[in-house]
């Protein structure tokens, strides 16, 4: 088996260059969603986009005080369309972490392994169901009292597009389950088009002088992304069906059981999915299907492995997006050769100055690729880039591509040009670019100065997981710019006084610059955790801006508690300091940005424009909703890890630190210095059995969620 190169070594970056990285790759997930997911249209191959998460969450996982989790990578899909109704799902469709290697399936393994407890002898006793990863789109199928009432695609993960009359042209679909059956239930699948009928369909579109389809997956989302279901009926569509959504009685204690259940109700069900023990068992299955891969009827993209038994899936349950009970050993991706003409450096929002290769042309994968990453000084060093070289390179972790190493010289005595001297002055505003001591990250001095920071912060602003204003790219912020018309954020929300400017300027005419001036008008009511995220703190991404907006609930608590937590030792500064997820880079970065007088100036600013939402710990539900909840000791029929994930299932804020503000305590075996905080401060505990029984009486365990 070919292993995919690991070129994310997050050893190159420090935690500054690591946050900046990881917002990099945050738009770009959430960028390649929305093309891939709603407009069925990607601009990238999935092996491109999984690779692409890979280096997101190894810098993630590297540095958890940059950007532990950030939502934009944690994004299912797409938001649905609104040419289709919309509909809630009643269990969340998730999505899937991804493995490239035997090592990495172990790794998968032994954590699931230790978040249950578990012994090597039930490690070794694990069995897995394997099953094919169709590359087609994922529906969900609503039976009510045996009946088929709604269809829906995944969507963004929480809300899909209601496609049920389409859906009811598919013969796989049974439109009513033989009994018995639970009186409602989701099941999930895939949706897709044969090879065979893919070249059927392109050349029927050809003949018709239509648009072709670039693959079958395109070709399967569009066919059943119609508005006129009988387009939809005359498309040779097919489908999987394999996993459980949201069911109103117990189902089966096995995945595999499952899955002849589905049989017996009339859904076809993947042939090729086997039950296996072991790493050395998947590896060989992988393997097999990687040989016949090309032989297939249908596309595929890797396997999924399961863990059979679903009341260990209802355990485990999910970190973030992804389920801890499964995940995709995927196909690797593709390398070509071509040559490095020139090296750029690029300063990104936060001063970062990063190098970025020229090449010339070349095919990877079915697309043209001129540029690649280099990320940093060390990385041309290490590698000895030089321009005029002959480089590897790999459409894996990025849009901008990565070159892996120098390809051997077609002639041994072609002499290569001098080393790549890195700037030590900031090529847009001339100022000194420093890089300390210690760290991978050179950057620029000039702060606000540098228009290169200032351009950057604002494309950050009106970004797609911040105020995502339509209309408002990268572009038109930067000729906005340019032109004077914006230099802090505010400007943007007083852009209507410049409406005849704007109309005057070349590509711009009233028309479009009215829906520029609607589409910010729509963006003056926000969430505050968009808001804080909007903001571009560093080492705030989604997840920590979701999590500070939840715990302090207004913007106007929010400021002036992290203007309290200036002070060291403050209880305000020991509350941040005990949000889960929050370490102590995070909160140095967030006192430092509100001690900055022109910062203050913008959120005075901004609050007098916008309509900010409050985001009240008590909403999201839940027996603990709004509490906090802090564990301490040694608990003997649960992981401290699993505890957790019931707490925050439950509602939960799950602290590490003990106040005032702390709700309940859980104590295990030799509970020390917390319990005895908790006593002093008269706040509830329970003991190991009382939190079980807790637990239990609140109906924690749920059915997995489907990915």
């Amino acid at each position: 088996m070919t292993k995919t190169p690991d070129r994310t070594d997050p050893t190159e970056l420090d935690t500054e260059g690591a946050h900046a990285e990881l917002t990099r790759l945050a738009a770009q997930i959430a960028h390649h969603n929305e093309a891939y997911y709603r407009e069925a249209a990607p601009e990238i191959t999935d092996a491109e986009y999984d690779a692409l998460r890979r280096r997101y969450d190894t810098l993630a996982a590297a540095y958890p005080q940059a950007v532990p989790t950030d939502s934009a990578a944690q994004a299912i899909g797409a938001a649905p369309d609104s040419a289709f109704g919309k509909h809630l799902h009643l269990v969340p469709m998730l999505s899937l972490d991804n493995v490239f290697d035997r090592a990495e399936f172990e790794a998968f393994v032994s954590r699931a392994a230790r978040f249950l407890g578990l012994d090597s002898t039930a490690v070794q006793e694990l069995v897995f169901v394997a099953e094919p990863k169709i590359d087609g789109l994922s529906i969900s199928l609503t039976y009510e009292n045996g009946i088929f009432t709604r269809g829906t695609t995944r969507g963004d993960g929480a809300e899909g597009e209601d496609v049920t009359a389409n859906l009811r042209t598919l013969g796989d679909i049974p439109a009513q389950l033989p009994a018995p059956y639970p009186t409602l239930i989701e099941i999930r699948g895939e949706v897709f088009l044969s090879k065979e009928d893919f070249l059927s369909l392109n050349q029927a579109q050809e003949a018709a002088n239509k648009r072709l389809f670039a693959n079958p997956r395109n070709a399967a989302a569009g066919s059943l992304r119609q508005l006129d279901p009988t387009v939809t009926a005359s498309r040779p569509l097919s489908l999987f069906a394999y996993a459980l959504g949201y069911s109103s009685e117990p189902m089966d204690s096995s995945h595999w059981a499952y899955l002849q259940r589905l049989k017996d109700w009339g859904f076809p069900v993947n042939p090729l999915s086997e039950q296996v023990k072991g790493a050395a068992e998947a590896e060989a299955i992988f393997e097999r299907v990687s040989q016949n891969r090309a032989m297939l009827a249908y596309d595929i993209d890797g396997v999924v492995y399961k863990i059979n038994d679903t009341s260990l899936q209802a355990r485990l349950g999910f970190a973030g997006r992804a389920p801890r009970w499964a995940t995709a050993w995927k196909f690797p991706a593709e390398q070509a050769t071509t040559r490095l003409h020139e090296i750029e450096i690029q300063v990104g929002r936060t001063g970062a100055l990063t190098p970025v290769a020229h090449l010339e042309p070349v095919n990877v994968g079915g697309v043209l690729v001129t540029r690649a990453s280099l990320h940093n000084e060390d990385e041309i060093t290490r590698k000895d880039v030089r321009v005029g070289d002959m480089v590897f390179i790999q459409r894996a972790g990025d849009v901008i591509p990565q070159i892996l190493g120098v390809a051997p010289a077609t002639s041994p005595t072609t002499e290569r040009q001098a080393r790549f001297v890195f700037p030590d002055h900031c090529p847009v505003c001339g100022a000194l670019a420093i890089r300390p001591e210690g760290e991978a990250v050179r950057r620029c001095t000039g702060g606000l100065t540098c228009p290169a920071q200032v351009v950057e912060r604002l494309v950050h602003f009106v970004s797609r997981q911040a105020f995502d204003i339509e209309g408002l790219g990268d572009k038109s912020i930067r000729e906005f710019y340019e032109a004077g018309l914006i230099r802090t954020p505010v400007d943007i929300f007083h852009l209507h006084t410049h409406a005849a400017a704007l109309s005057s300027r070349d590509g711009w005419g009233e028309q479009s610059v009215a829906n520029l001036l609607r589409a910010i008008e729509d963006r003056r009511r926000i969430s505050l955790s968009r808001f804080i995220y909007a903001l571009g703190i560093r080492r705030v991404g989604e997840s920590n801006a979701r999590l500070l907006a939840r715990h302090y609930g207004s913007c106007t608590n929010w400021i002036a508690q992290m203007r309290a937590a200036a002070l060291i030792g403050s209880d305000e500064r020991l509350e941040l300091g005990s949000i889960t997820g929050i370490g102590s880079a995070i909160a140095e970065e967030l006192v430092a940005f509100m001690a900055e007088a022109h910062n203050l100036e913008t959120l005075n600013g901004l609050q007098a424009v916008l309509e900010i939402t409050d985001e009240s710990p008590q909403a999201g539900g839940g027996a603990l909703a709004g509490k906090t909840v802090v564990f301490t000791g040694t608990l003997l029929t649960m992981t401290r890890s699993e505890a957790k994930a019931t707490a925050e299932r439950m509602g939960a804020k799950v602290s590490d630190t003990v106040s005032r503000k702390t709700d309940l305590v859980i104590t295990g075996e030799k509970a020390g210095s917390k319990a005895r905080k908790a006593a002093e401060l008269g706040i509830e505990t329970m003991d190991e059995n009382e939190w079980n029984a807790f637990c239990a009486s609140r109906g924690t365990s749920a059915t997995p969620a489907e990915f």
